[in-house]
């Protein structure tokens, strides 16, 4: 019998200010459905700044842009946070809530990926491996509900799980902001890149592990 919907474990879900913030917005009318397509419009807005960072002629600019595309992937990983959190403490849960759930995060793990890929200037691959990192992303997430679909819990366990990828994206941007004011090469964005990619093989092959047991010990 397949598992019913699981929840990503996050520490930041029994935060204070988190649960204060989502019952504020679940005594409106906003709706956890409504927070889940914020979170795919901040990821869209991080993947504007990243592809036009590169394009600017002021590293002022680009560092700003940089700055601006860490800001938004923080905004959307809020979002994902709150959005759960309005629908289950909020009592808000809707019969399409599991594809408003899931599928903005996956358009939103390309947008950013992809486009941090577009943001590389120090070497001639950077879009390409920008893709490749998107479609590691997206690899990880179905190895996920490959599982849920053969009856397995839902492993969220990492290296490179969504979080652990938009966090070191975000200290990405970061570094690239710095290296543009310094008139530094931008490694750090590629770099991380790499890492996103090398990280999501293990992620993959640890949750098919995951998965072949527990689908062995039944």
């Amino acid at each position: 019998m397949a598992h019913p919907p699981a929840r990503r474990p996050l520490k930041t879900r029994q935060r204070r200010w988190a649960q204060a913030l989502a019952a504020r917005i679940a005594a409106t009318g906003v709706s956890p459905n409504q927070i889940s397509v914020t979170s795919l419009f901040f990821a869209l807005v991080g993947c504007a700044c990243l592809v036009a960072s590169p394009r600017v002629g002021r590293p002022g600019v680009q560092a700003l842009l940089l700055a601006a595309a860490a800001a938004s992937i923080q905004l959307r990983l809020l979002c994902n946070l709150l959005d759960g959190l309005v629908a289950v403490e909020g009592g808000k849960r809707t019969p399409t809530g599991e594809i408003y759930n899931d599928a903005p995060d996956r358009a939103a793990d390309v947008a950013l990926l992809a486009g941090a890929g577009y943001a590389v200037q120090s070497v001639p691959w950077g879009a390409d491996l920008g893709w490749v990192a998107a479609t590691a992303a997206v690899v990880t997430a179905y190895v996920r509900y490959l599982g849920a679909s053969m009856g397995t819990p839902q492993f969220f366990i990492g290296p490179m799980a969504k979080q652990q990828r938009m966090a070191a994206l975000t200290l990405a941007c970061l570094a690239g902001a710095g290296e543009a004011i310094a008139g530094w090469p931008g490694y750090a964005i590629p770099g991380v890149l790499a890492l996103i990619v090398a990280g999501a093989a293990v992620t993959v092959a640890r949750r098919l592990h995951a998965i072949a047991r527990a689908v062995g010990a039944r």
